[in-house]
């Protein structure tokens, strides 16, 4: 793990290589990556790509999000890309971002994936997890797959910085391996029984129209969903195995909330010395992330809310431990569609220009 900033300087390694293209700009997680873009201090956005809205002027579209240049949304192709911009982001459905991330590649561009593509090392992995997209999309690029570096920034800083190609986690990963990888790698904890429970906000299921997120089918009700086999479960797995360097198998079981944007996920693991303490575990989440001003630890007793990182890009994580059972558990609290998604993608954005990873990037919550 590399907990450091790649620079110290706020200078780009190359100030001409500042140009952002965003892909699939009209979803939520490209809306919110516009929003992070617009006035960052280094970045220009200079193409927005998309699929159901090329040839709309943007500020017809997000008249609540008002670009100057109101760029028209152009179809994806990767040569009018290349001539365009220095970095992609790619904010598509599952299986589409694998259709054009080769092309960007060998053209010399940059790419920050946020869907699962390349997320796993493995192709065949992909294929056995997203089963129906790998039926749709004919996939060849086994070695992308192991060249991408997977983004959970904290954790492969330094990786993230040289990368061709970043895969931004999904939401549930990133919330349940930030408190959890700390106690994994310094084996604090038992290797099985880990038990993940967490709540999301309905825009995590996207901006597609779907019967579960309607107003009427949602509101005033939680519901779990995916509860055995969940694709993020896999995710989860994948990088607590490499950090603990066992093979982890969690339980894991997402719920869908009342409510727009925001995710608590709850680790529930047993210790491996019974007298750790609370304090004691506190202490190992502080060490870990002590150069990470935008990962905030809270005092033993004190547990995270969704509405205190709504529209940041901070997590809060908490630890209790129960003395009866001999089991820690750990808490986090994201903004799903920012430390979940979009400003997790820019923060690596910015490690991969040779920026202070937290550049453009907001801290401080709206409240209430």
């Amino acid at each position: 793990m590399n907990t450091t900033t790649s620079k110290s300087s706020l200078e780009p390694q190359n100030s001409l290589k500042n140009r952002v293209a965003i892909i699939g700009a009209s979803g939520y997680g490209g809306i919110q990556s516009v929003s992070l873009l617009k006035d960052h201090p280094y970045f220009k956005l200079t193409f927005l790509g998309g699929n159901s809205s090329v040839g709309k002027r943007w500020n017809n579209l997000f008249p609540f999000l008002r670009l100057n240049s109101d760029p028209i949304i152009e179809n994806a192709e990767t040569e009018i890309i290349s001539k365009k911009a220095d970095y992609v982001i790619l904010s598509l459905p599952n299986g589409l971002a694998s259709q054009l991330v080769p092309s960007l590649l060998e053209r010399g561009l940059r790419v920050i994936d946020l869907s699962a593509d390349y997320r796993y090392r493995s192709l065949d992995k992909w294929c056995e997890v997203y089963v129906n997209e790998a039926s749709k999309w004919n996939r060849k690029d086994h070695d992308l797959c192991q060249e991408a570096v997977y983004g959970l920034t904290e954790w492969h800083t330094s990786n993230i910085s040289k990368a061709r190609i970043v895969s931004c986690p999904g939401c549930f990963p990133t919330a349940s391996l930030l408190p959890l990888l700390p106690f994994l790698k310094q084996g604090l904890i038992e290797y099985e029984g880990i038990i993940i429970d967490a709540k999301t906000g309905t825009s995590g299921g996207g901006r597609t129209p779907k019967e579960s997120m309607l107003l009427s089918e949602s509101s005033e009700s939680i519901s779990p969903y995916g509860v055995v086999g969940h694709r993020h479960t896999s995710e989860i797995e994948q990088l607590a195995s490499e950090i603990s360097g066992q093979n982890i198998q969690v339980q894991f079981t997402p719920h869908l909330v009342p409510m727009v944007r925001g995710l608590l996920s709850t680790v529930y693991g047993r210790l491996r010395d019974p007298g750790l303490t609370a304090e004691d575990s506190r202490t190992v989440l502080e060490t870990v992330y002590r150069n990470q001003p935008h990962i905030d630890i809270l005092p033993v007793g004190v547990y995270p809310a969704t509405k205190w990182v709504r529209q940041t890009n901070k997590a809060m994580l908490s630890v209790q431990v129960d003395q009866r059972t001999g089991r820690i558990v750990l808490m986090s609290a994201i903004d799903n569609l920012i430390k979940g998604q979009a400003g997790q993608g820019i923060q690596n954005l910015n490690l991969m220009a040779g920026l202070e990873q937290y550049t453009g990037l907001l801290s401080s919550t709206f409240y209430p």
